[in-house]
């Protein structure tokens, strides 16, 4: 029996999730949660041997869960789900420790399939996604560019970022700078919405 831990926000895809999988015969679901942040208590708690995570839930990303679940619960693999197809996205999982990576509107049976396989210990990738992030290549940012990009992303002025980071000014402006230059981007909003596309925040 594969028993299972489903981690999406939206309660109406986990509850069809849960429902689809719980007709294998050798699937079991032992926990569903809605948020990053609940995945490895729960995790801890129930003992899944595959989590299935959505990539954006609040608290805490699916990428981020999915790291912090490789550390406490290393026997536990994963597959991340998700609506957006990135090719940074992929790029993350992998780093993360996921040995699958899947878009949801894929066919139910190819779920059940990577499931299995992810579970046998194989890696599972959505192959026009695979290819796709080879073109793309890894992201160009470091992660403080990356902190400050996100923290952009929302608006607000330099003093406004500089003080949610921490940061002086002069660093938020030569950080916001340095993305727009690798991103090839025009404006801090040009550059966040290009790393956004690419998953690389």
């Amino acid at each position: 029996m594969i028993r299972l831990l489903i981690a999406d926000d939206q309660a109406m895809i986990r509850g069809a999730f849960a429902a689809l999988l719980a007709l294998e015969p050798d699937f079991e679901v032992v926990a569903q949660v809605a948020t990053g942040d609940q995945v490895v208590p729960e995790a801890l708690r129930t003992r899944p041997d595959v989590a299935l995570l959505d990539v954006q839930m609040p608290s805490l990303d699916g990428l981020a869960a999915a790291s912090s679940l490789h550390e406490q619960l290393p026997a536990c693999r994963v597959v991340i789900l998700t609506t957006f197809g990135r090719p940074g996205y992929l790029r993350r999982a992998m780093e993360a420790g996921a040995l699958g990576f899947l878009v949801k509107d894929a066919p139910p049976e190819q779920l059940i399939d990577a499931i299995r396989r992810v579970h046998a210990g194989l890696r599972v990738v959505d192959p026009n996604l695979a290819a796709e992030t080879l073109s793309v290549g890894e992201s160009p940012l470091t992660g403080r560019e990356r902190d400050v990009l996100s923290a952009a992303v929302d608006g607000g002025t330099v003093a406004e970022i500089a003080g949610r980071l921490y940061l002086s000014e002069g660093t938020v402006r030569n950080h916001l700078s340095s993305v727009i230059g690798k991103t090839n981007a025009r404006t801090r909003a040009d550059a966040a919405r290009i790393a956004t596309r690419n998953g690389w925040l």
